[in-house]
């Protein structure tokens, strides 16, 4: 039956329960929203969905106010510079700049008369500080007590990420050589670094305003300048005109860090190469301790280390081709006449008058930067005559403290067989010595020993010491004028078969301190022929006597005295070393 109203008729329709149902489901949702608006006044947004992969960013992370110093109204490349936006994000540097990373050297070749430019983001120092104060913010904000309490330590956060000394570096690998060498005689010129004042000058090089940028001339192939930078830093490396004279391009390496110069040269006198010794063939060449700790555990830990904090390079100096490199890391590794590999010794031959340089290598910190190389002050050596009769031995067993050159045949045998006849018969000398020692009470009490200064173990060292210095004769050219050294040996002929001359023999005594060698075995078994001997120092006899018990009968001749002179030097009244001392 149904029911409608028309014209004042009221009709009706029969509703099924399913329609039944939703009228009354419909009606219920209609009641429960007016129920909503009357009790709450909302405020509606619209949503989109953010990627998945970008980290929420809070906008009291970062600083909005302009940097009205960065922006240039003559410039239509402005880019606003906001901390916390990389330029990746807002804009990028002007073309034809290369990114520099955080300490990594970069390797460029440069053409003459030509700039590079360089552009290095301060954001990359910063990166680091900006997530260590998100991860700060995302604690603190778990209460308000927090916030207040930390904001001091974001103050000086943002303070820091805004101003950074920047270190910069840079070595010459390279350079253009001389079209005809006979008739140049000077270096090729060096490399110019210039380095922009501010971020509004952007293409710093010969060409710009002096008094927008800092300038800095190689030395030797390197150059460094360190400053306070608050906004990116760019860079320019420039080439000389030098095609009248010479040929080729400039190769460089330049490096940009925020912990420290990666290429440095250290120009102090004491610096950490010496000289020891030398023969006809090499050179002997030590550093200075590598720790100060005595712990033997420690110093195994540094002898150990890989590669090995050392690199060592020797070029002849009277080859120019290291000149104008000299102070340079990768000059030396891609022009040394020998240079040595990190890790491994230094193996090389090299004529008389070279001069060496070494470079030292420091550990990379990982990921953060940092390390780097220092290259150290040279030092010249010259090499022995080509008589062969003075060779460098090393490792000794008994006599572990020998490392020089000493009288030499080449027709005896290699420097392992040298060494060996030398410390064989030095060990065989001290036999003697132990059975006599093992007289004496040295395990006894104070009342018993032989001296409540010295004991048995100061005994042992001190004749140790003196005998391998008395037994083993350190060897000089017989060239050599030094007026502290004793010719031997001088009636013999060199290895080669020459003899001194008449006149020569006639300005040295016919007397046997000049005609033979200290120990006879010398000229019976290895024959090396005139060489002159750098005597043992007086104070290693005297310690001797000291150190030992007076029963067994040591004595030092006297200076002037039988027996001192041509077997004994002094030292100078200032001190000074004028002989071999131990």
């Amino acid at each position: 039956m149904n029911f409608c109203q028309s014209r004042g008729y009221f009709c009706a329709m029969h509703l099924s329960p399913l329609q039944s149902r939703l009228a009354a489901s419909v009606v219920a949702s209609c009641l429960l929203v007016l129920l909503y608006l009357s009790l709450f006044s909302p405020h509606f947004a619209v949503a989109i969905e953010l990627e998945p992969s970008l980290p929420a960013i809070f906008d009291d992370d970062f600083d909005f106010s302009p940097n009205l110093a960065a922006r240039s109204p003559l410039d239509p490349t402005y880019e606003p510079d906001f901390l916390g936006f990389d330029r990746s994000i807002i804009g990028r540097a002007s073309e034809g700049l290369l990114k520099l990373e955080n300490t990594n050297p970069t390797p460029m070749d440069l053409e003459e008369g030509s700039t590079t430019r360089f552009w290095f983001p301060l954001s990359i120092l910063a990166g680091r500080e900006s997530e260590d104060r998100l991860e700060l913010r995302s604690e603190h904000n778990q209460s308000s007590e927090q916030d207040v309490g930390n904001s001091d330590t974001e103050a000086a956060l943002a303070k820091r990420q805004s101003s950074r000394t920047i270190y910069i570096s840079a070595n010459t690998c390279k350079q253009p050589q001389a079209i005809d060498p006979d008739k140049t005689t000077m270096d090729p010129p060096q490399l110019t670094l210039f380095v922009s004042k501010t971020a509004e000058y952007q293409a710093p090089g010969p060409l710009s305003d002096m008094s927008t940028q800092h300038m800095l001339e190689f030395n030797e192939g390197a150059v460094s300048f360190n400053f306070t930078a608050t906004e990116d830093v760019y860079i320019g490396v420039h080439a000389p005109n030098v095609s009248d004279y010479f040929e080729g391009k400039y190769n460089f390496e330049i490096s940009v860090s925020g912990d420290g110069h990666y290429f440095t040269f250290n120009d102090q006198d004491d610096a950490d190469l010496i000289w020891v010794d030398s023969d006809s063939q090499g050179a002997l060449l030590i550093t200075h301790n590598l720790t100060t700790d005595s712990n033997p555990a420690a110093q195994e830990k540094i002898m150990s280390m890989e590669p090995y904090p050392y690199v060592l390079f020797a070029h002849n100096k009277t080859d120019k081709a290291l000149n104008g490199l000299k102070h340079s890391w990768c000059g030396l590794k891609l022009n040394a006449q020998i240079a040595g590999v990190a890790g491994g010794g230094m193996r090389g031959r090299q004529g008389r008058g070279i001069g060496g340089g070494l470079g030292r290598r420091q550990q990379d910190n990982g990921e953060e930067g940092g390390g780097g190389v220092e290259v150290f002050k040279p030092v010249d050596f010259t090499t022995k005559s080509d008589h062969g009769n003075c060779a460098l031995i090393t490792d000794l067993t008994f006599c572990n403290e020998v490392a020089y050159s000493v009288p030499s045949n080449p027709s005896f045998g290699n420097s392992t067989q040298l060494a060996k006849f030398y410390d064989d018969h030095a060990a065989q000398l001290y036999v003697n010595f132990n059975l006599a020692l093992q007289q004496i009470q040295c395990e006894a009490g104070p009342t018993q020993r032989y001296s409540l200064v010295k004991n048995c173990t100061d005994c042992v060292n001190a004749y140790k010491n003196w005998l391998c210095s008395v037994t083993i004769p350190r060897c000089e050219d017989f060239g050599n004028d030094a007026p502290y050294l004793q010719a031997r040996a001088i009636s013999q002929p060199f290895p080669d078969g020459e003899t001194l001359t008449d006149g020569e023999l006639l300005r040295m005594p016919n007397i046997t301190r000049f005609n033979s060698s200290r120990n006879t075995r010398i000229d019976e078994e290895i024959r090396p022929g005139p060489y002159k001997e750098l005597l043992p120092c007086e104070d290693l006899c005297y310690d001797l006597v000291r150190s030992c018990p007076a029963s067994m009968g040591f004595g030092c001749p006297q200076p002037g005295g039988l027996g001192f002179e041509g077997n004994y030097g002094q030292r100078s009244k200032n001190g000074e070393l004028i002989s071999e001392g131990g």
